[in-house]
């Protein structure tokens, strides 16, 4: 044997000459072994891999050590104190065992290294360029023995140079399996390099868009663009690839035969070790007859198929979302339920086609009488029923000129070949919420106010409630006294419990604003706040509930309850006036610290893109007031501006909490409301939980605070602390 130099330098020229000739990986790790044994022959060398789940260790290469011996230690764990391989595997850094008989890592192993002749193992763990586990690199002796630098430095090297076939063995083995799925791979993938060219594609590719490799390699990939998605599109497609490397979506794209196509696509950037894009993968799906198959079978279910209007079950779904909308914003909403008058006599005296003809004219019609907005549906038979949602300053007068202007409408002659036929409509009409508060009992309404129509003669119109005037008068009544109700003390804060769920202790509150009207008792706020912003007084009364709840959470501090007050600031209080600083400067003048103060705004204000109005909430937040968005879940969702003006609680609203334990998807969207938050790092507080099961799914979930009935209503400052603060 010459020089241990020497010697080694011809071991390592022999194994990248079997790694150059692609030879099996157990070959070289073997070539390697026999190396080291070669240079120091009193020593056996063992070459262990780890298993793919990072768990065990497997046999790599072992040919002098007895065959009874490897077969044992085949899959030994990887841990401490797992012999000298199994620590030095776990630890990953080198272990050193002169004397088995003696060291507790072989404690289990003792007997078996004794019946092998082994008296010491040093064990180097195997790792790639990156610091990753591949294996260790073993060598035992018959003798009780410390290893000297020289040998430190064999064992250091031969674990290199294994480390070395490992990695290059895995590498290629992922390259052929990479290829083998770039090839017989069902989605079509393109491959573009850094100036945004394509360098390869797939097999794929060529089925879905017609082009060979041969036609695209060297094309921008803009050759398949259909023209149909515009500018902006594809800037936000670019923004985002840029931004974070990957973007994914639907997209239009033309065929070589000019055919357009719908296409899933995911593109994901590669990059080189300084972070440049060196690379783009493309993969897409044609989605064009699946989306040709579920648009029929999504039209089939919701629509007519006659008249092509919203059909009896899609018009259901968007009758909920607009009470939901008419409940979060304060609004009424009119359902108006239609009769064709006489429409069986026609239908007899013509037949079905005609009187399908008629139908069909008599939807154009009533569409053309209303609003964008409203929704019409053919609900059965010669019956249709519009949903017209309504402004909170909206008279009673609207929903009349809609109904009026749909008698006329369908009173007009129907063209029968060189005939007329003439028809009329009976029309009934229910309000959200005087009539009705839910889906059904307003269907129930407006169908018994469409009887009461026809019962007065065709080409009638009629309303549930024939008091509607009186209440007209009752609203216009409310409007004059709430001008009045500040001055003369008939404006109360209350404060709602809201619960710490894990602690089960009132941390918070939420003050909300009651009238008590010296005639009509206390005054619903769904009726009274929307009028005090019609009349635009919300911004006075908005600055004295603010001052209430200040002066009252520093008597609390002053009592020794640390508690957090929060308060809803409506849109039309950002953009009037210059509260911000006043609200900041009066906590400052009192001393009462801004973080006991949270501000509820609504999901629409963080999309308002007025520059005073973005400026006055970051000044709240900068000054240490903490930001609550209300309602959440039923608006924009702009999840990105909740980064942006640093929110601290998420309130879900009580929407979702209402039917939680009953409706799966309302429960799904409430829990994915709570995982997002947790996500970011945000609070979430479930607002309108009244029963056990709703709270105890919150807490199962994570939700942080609840709030509702269960735990109390919202009452005076007075009973709130003799109730809720003095507990315990």
């Amino acid at each position: 044997m010459g020089h241990p130099a020497e010697h080694r330098l011809i071991l390592r020229q022999e194994v990248l000459e079997r790694l150059i000739a692609n030879a099996p990986l157990a070959d070289i790790l073997t070539l390697i072994a026999r190396g080291v044994e070669e240079e120091r022959p009193a020593l056996f060398a063992s070459i262990q891999l780890r298993d793919p789940a990072g768990k065990h260790l497997r046999n790599g290469a072992a040919p002098s050590v007895p065959d009874f011996y490897t077969q044992a230690i085949d899959g030994i764990a990887i841990g401490e104190g797992v012999g000298s391989c199994g620590t030095a595997a776990a630890r990953r850094e080198r272990v050193v065992v002169a004397d088995i008989a003696s060291h507790p890592f072989w404690a289990d192993f003792r007997e078996l290294a004794a019946r092998a002749g082994f008296a010491a193992c040093w064990s180097e763990p195997i790792c790639d360029s990156a610091g990753h586990l591949l294996g260790t690199f073993a060598l035992y002796s018959r003798t009780s023995l410390e290893p000297d630098a020289t040998d430190l430095e064999l064992i250091q090297q031969a674990a290199q140079l294994a480390a070395l076939a490992i990695e290059k063995s895995r590498a290629e083995e992922q390259l052929r399996l990479a290829s083998s799925v770039f090839k017989s791979s069902s989605e079509a993938i393109t491959v573009t390099d850094e100036n945004n060219r394509i360098i390869a594609v797939n097999p794929a590719f060529t089925r879905v868009t017609g082009y060979t490799a041969q036609e695209v390699v060297g094309q921008d990939p803009k050759i398949l663009a259909s023209g149909r998605q515009g500018k902006s599109f594809y800037q936000t497609m670019w923004q985002a690839l840029n931004e974070s490397g990957q973007w994914q979506g639907e997209i239009w794209n033309r065929r070589k035969n000019g055919e357009m196509y719908a296409e899933w696509l995911s593109i994901n950037a590669i990059r080189d070790e300084s972070g440049k894009i060196i690379r783009r993968i493309a993969m897409f799906s044609d989605l064009t007859e699946r989306k040709k198959a579920e648009e029929v079978i999504w039209q089939q279910t919701n629509y007519d198929q006659l008249t092509g209007l919203p059909n009896r079950r899609l018009f259901g779904d968007r009758l909920h979302q607009e009470l939901r909308r008419a409940q979060r914003e304060h609004r009424s909403l009119a359902v108006m339920f239609i009769d064709l008058d006489r429409f069986r006599e026609v239908n007899e005296a013509h037949g079905h086609d005609i009187g399908d003809g008629l139908l069909v004219e008599a939807a154009r019609r009533i569409l053309s009488a209303v609003r964008e907005t409203d929704t019409v549906s053919r609900f059965s038979g010669d019956e249709f029923i519009v949903a017209l949602p309504l402004p909170p300053s909206t008279e009673p007068e609207l929903v009349e000129r809609v109904a009026q202007t749909v008698l006329q409408r369908i009173a007009e002659p129907f063209a029968i070949g060189s005939e007329h036929a003439f028809l009329s409509a009976s029309i009934g009409i229910a309000l959200y919420p005087s009539d009705a508060t839910d889906v059904d009992s307003l269907m129930k309404c407006v169908d018994q106010a469409l009887n009461a129509a026809k019962a007065s003669g065709t080409n009638h119109y009629g309303w549930f409630m024939p008091e509607l005037q009186a209440a007209a008068r009752v609203r216009r009544q409310l409007i004059r006294d709430l001008r009045g109700a500040l001055a003369t003390g008939q404006l109360e804060v209350h404060f709602q419990p809201v619960v710490e769920t894990a602690t089960e202790q009132v941390t918070k509150a939420e003050a909300l604003l009651r009238w008590r009207h010296p005639e009509h008792g206390m005054i619903s706020p769904a009726q009274f706040i929307p009028l005090a912003e019609e009349v635009g007084v919300i911004v006075e009364i908005g600055d004295w509930v603010f001052r209430e709840v200040v002066w009252q959470i520093k008597r609390w501090r002053a009592a020794g309850h640390a508690i957090q007050i929060a308060i809803n600031k409506s849109p039309r209080q950002f953009v009037a006036g210059n509260s911000q600083q006043e609200w900041i400067d009066y906590m400052r003048e009192l001393d009462v610290p801004p973080e006991s103060l949270v501000i509820e705004i609504t999901e629409g204000l963080l999309l308002d893109g007025r520059s005073e109005v973005t400026s006055k909430l970051l000044a709240f937040r900068e000054a240490g007031v903490k930001i609550a968005i209300d309602d959440f879940g039923t608006g924009y969702s702009a999840l990105s501006y909740l980064q942006k003006f640093s929110v601290d609680f998420l309130k879900i609203d009580r929407s979702f909490i209402n039917d939680l334990t009953t409706d799966q998807k309302d429960r799904a969207l409430a829990d994915a409301i709570v995982v997002m938050a947790q996500k970011l790092g945000l609070k979430v507080i479930a607002e309108g939980v009244e029963t056990q099961a709703q709270r105890d799914h919150l807490a199962e979930v994570g939700c942080d605070y609840i709030q509702g009935w269960y735990y109390g209503k919202a009452v005076p400052a007075t009973e709130f602390e003799a109730s809720f603060l003095k507990r315990g």
